[in-house]
């Protein structure tokens, strides 16, 4: 197997998620360089992958600048390491930019072995807008800088996606009614796992929805991007197409769910270019 360093994607609940290549460096590589090896002594146990005579090396957040020195003059000699985080994709959210980043300043071989990503799948199943999307990480747990966090974003026009705790998602859901109380809002958790869901609505119904069901497990939110302003998404020759074949009510429907605009404004300007015939 070819000398560097490996990035290697795991699942993020279904242990089924795991992918052929995935597998096939794990069992191959010298050595393992995880966040936590109870962690991934487990997963490659569960993969039937042998842990006996194989090397693992601790790299988390607190130790990643030394470790990665560590790992990249190893590759340097010859060795070759996967890196896998607890779940999901290494570097987004999770330890790992230091390595690569460290890789790339040695000249040393750096590769992924792409897979799982809470982020994309959450962002898949929530039915908003795919098309332009920023990933933000996760939300900061103090008021002021929750609230700081998410205003410095409001403006955004692509989705916006962020992690978050579950015993912290009705305090940011809160937040989020007052910055953006007509955004549509998702909220995933146990994303490929057995009771696996995804709530989209208001931030204020929400709030509702779980202060009367209890939320556990990771969980992904998400926000549609800012489009109040008509002049962001110049949807008006395609209104006007759908005026000539259809009826206004239909019209506005279609424009509505398809740039998660403000039906109100929309109506408005339908009104306008049927009365101009």
């Amino acid at each position: 197997m070819k000398n560097g360093i490996y990035l290697v994607a795991t699942p993020i609940g279904n242990i089924a998620d795991i992918t052929l290549r995935a597998l096939d460096v794990l069992k191959n590589v010298d050595i393992i360089a995880c966040e936590d090896t109870r962690v991934t002594k487990k997963l490659m146990t569960l993969l039937n992958l042998s842990i006996k005579d194989k090397k693992f090396v601790m790299l988390h957040d607190h130790n990643e600048a030394d470790c990665a020195k560590i790992v990249v003059d190893l590759a340097k000699e010859g060795k070759s390491v996967a890196y896998v985080s607890d779940a999901g994709s290494p570097l987004i959210s999770d330890p790992g930019f230091k390595l690569a980043r460290k890789a790339k300043e040695n000249g040393v071989y750096l590769t992924t072995i792409p897979g799982a990503c809470a982020a994309i799948c959450a962002l898949q199943i929530s039915g908003l807008p795919s098309n332009a999307f920023m990933f933000c990480g996760f939300i900061p747990n103090k008021e002021k800088a929750r609230r700081d966090f998410l205003l410095k974003n409001k403006n955004v026009e692509a989705t916006l996606i962020f992690y978050e705790r579950a015993d912290r998602v009705l305090k940011t859901l809160s937040v989020m009614a007052e910055v953006w109380p007509e955004r549509e809002v998702a909220v995933a958790r146990e994303i490929t796992k057995v009771y696996e869901e995804c709530q989209n609505g208001k931030a204020k119904d929400l709030i509702d929805y779980y202060t009367s069901n209890d939320i556990k497990g990771e969980v992904v939110i998400m926000v549609s991007g800012d489009t109040t302003d008509d002049e962001k998404i110049d949807y008006t020759r395609e209104l006007k197409a759908e005026l000539s074949v259809g009826n206004l009510k239909m019209a506005v429907k279609k424009m509505v769910e398809k740039y998660h605009l403000n039906r109100n404004d929309v109506y408005q300007k339908a009104l306008e270019l049927k009365n101009n015939g």
